[in-house]
């Protein structure tokens, strides 16, 4: 019974929350380098992932420093992971979901509070894709609360054998939103009070 009522409210908030228009970062990479910011808005990804055109000199660059080939990272940005709400949301609201988010976040972060709200921005994102049963790159992306900031330094991608050692494809930011979707999905926390 606990159980049901949990499921339910958490499926209603989720509804409640993707129905609810709400501002969602117009800007979801903001490129940085030496003195200058460059940014880079969704459309630009939209456009990308649907039909391969580079409309932006941000993602251009991102992409020619991702490790991959373009057509690698726009399959790898649209490609949908099954999840359930519940287990990505137990994983995201655990201790270890907590040091995830914050390791993913040291050198990408909403562009004005930095890293206080990190933790909670991208966890907000991930959740509202969820809330479907699936997530990928771009919903991910999509679903961004505010602006986000490319800092300087390595991104934590952990692809875990899946990229090449001492690579961009370990450390690029394109290349981390491609195996995100897959991690979480794979971290997703099973109901500790039901057994199928």
């Amino acid at each position: 019974m606990l159980k049901q009522l949990l499921s339910a409210c958490l499926v209603g908030a989720a509804t409640i929350s993707a129905a609810v228009p709400c501002l969602a970062a117009a800007n979801p990479v903001r490129w940085t380098s030496g003195g200058a910011v460059w940014s880079t808005q969704q459309q630009a990804f939209d456009t990308f992932v649907d039909n391969g055109a580079i409309t932006d000199r941000g993602l251009q660059g991102g992409l020619a420093h991702s490790g991959w080939s373009n057509e690698e990272i726009r399959s790898g940005l649209s490609k949908s992971y099954t999840v359930d709400l519940l287990g990505v949301s137990r994983f995201l609201y655990s201790t270890a979901g907590v040091e995830f988010l914050k390791t993913a976040t040291a050198n990408y972060y909403p562009y004005r509070s930095m890293t206080s709200t990190s933790v909670q921005a991208l966890r907000s994102a991930i959740i509202k894709d969820a809330a479907d049963g699936s997530i990928s790159s771009i919903g991910i992306m999509r679903a961004l609360p505010t602006d986000f900031r490319l800092a300087k330094g390595p991104m934590a991608v952990g692809a875990q054998g899946g990229c090449k050692a001492g690579s961009a494809q370990c450390t690029s930011l394109l290349s981390w939103y491609v195996f995100l979707p897959a991690r979480i999905q794979a971290s997703q926390v099973s109901d500790p009070f039901f057994k199928s």
